[in-house]
């Protein structure tokens, strides 16, 4: 059976007054967690909160502050709380995170209740964060592994400071390759990368990247662990990234036509020093080890390693650059008949003019 919601006489001529009656905040007094709960009365309250005064915003704020938590979980109601800690006087701010204390986790795990979350993370004060963070202890894998939580856990690495989230960081030992390979797990192990703080860099590196590059080959042939590897490339020291470049090395071929590994040949090439950059350009100018053609004939016709020479032209010196396009010259005419070949051919003549 379909409950009909009950709705109120006055959120019923607000739902039907096509713009002829201008509906302010005050006429609808008594009724704003109605409003909350509805799709047009919750975005009318939220445009209202942008422009409201202290006197408008405390007048609806009495009113939804004691069924907070239920609008915090609600499919409009949410919006409307948001909009308080984005809008509401620094008082309202902090009376609504009081609110979320002891409801962290059940809140992270909900589909709204994780929005309000992380909204309240960018607004509430350093030890209000530190007192909500508090009750993830004990539940970050949890979390991680979750489709509303692993939101939360990304927006906590990202806001509160670095001495109050250790514990998350921890989590990952022994880990960081199950982690690193899961949809959502990726994604918080970028985010503890790029925002650890200078103290936490030493522990990052004897931890977390340890057990990342002892992994590496692995990682950048998995459909989400490539995105973590691609991340260290881009965001890593220069010793992680040449650490990574030297594990690779002797496999550019086969991972160039690999459709995940691929992207991170491609992050080494646009990222890697002029000494690493020569070391993938020898290895795809050499012959195969069977004695067939150069890497570089099958690179430039495969679906995937084509980037990767494209990538070459594109950010290499111009010795090393040039060193590819005299091998690459002998082959234009087969070229063209190749979908990927001729990728090739028009990244080629953006550097040297038209090739007849």
């Amino acid at each position: 059976i379909h409950i009909v919601k009950y709705r109120s006489s006055v959120l019923e001529d607000f739902r039907n007054a096509k713009n002829n009656k201008k509906f302010e905040l005050k006429d609808i007094v008594g009724h704003f967690v109605e409003f909350s709960g509805d799709q047009h009365g919750s975005r009318f309250i939220q445009q209202k909160l942008e422009s409201a005064t202290v006197a408008e915003k405390q007048m609806v704020f009495k009113e939804i502050y004691p069924r907070a938590e239920n609008l915090m979980v609600d499919v409009f109601g949410n919006y409307v709380i948001q909009k308080f800690f984005e809008h509401g006087t620094s008082e309202q701010k902090k009376l609504l995170g009081d609110k979320l204390q002891g409801q962290v986790l059940s809140l992270s795990l909900q589909m709204y209740g994780c929005r309000v979350v992380q909204k309240a993370l960018e607004v509430i004060s350093v030890e209000q964060q530190a007192a909500l963070v508090r009750e993830l202890e004990g539940h970050v894998l949890k979390c991680i592994k979750d489709q509303n939580g692993n939101h939360v856990i990304q927006k906590v690495i990202e806001q509160v400071p670095s001495q109050y989230i250790q514990f998350i960081v921890d989590t990952f030992s022994g880990k960081v390759y199950q982690l690193a390979t899961h949809p959502y797990g990726c994604r918080v192990i970028q985010r503890i990368l790029e925002h650890c703080s200078d103290s936490q860099k030493w522990y990052l590196q004897q931890n977390i990247l340890q057990e990342l590059l002892h992994s590496t080959m692995e990682l950048v042939q998995d459909q989400y662990g490539n995105y973590v590897i691609q991340h260290v490339l881009e965001h890593g020291s220069d010793r992680d990234r040449a650490q990574i470049i030297m594990q690779l090395r002797g496999r550019i071929l086969s991972l160039s036509q690999h459709k995940f590994a691929s992207n991170v040949i491609e992050k080494c090439v646009q990222h890697g020093g002029y000494d690493e950059r020569q070391i993938i350009v020898d290895e795809i100018l050499s012959d195969t080890e069977d004695g067939g053609s150069a890497a570089l004939e099958i690179m430039m016709k495969d679906q995937y390693a084509n980037y990767v020479i494209q990538k070459i032209l594109e950010v290499c010196e111009p010795d090393q650059r040039d060193r590819i396009i005299e091998k690459i010259q002998p082959h234009i005419n087969s070229l063209k008949k190749f979908t990927y070949g001729k990728h090739i051919i028009a990244r080629l003549e953006k550097i040297i003019g038209k090739i007849s």
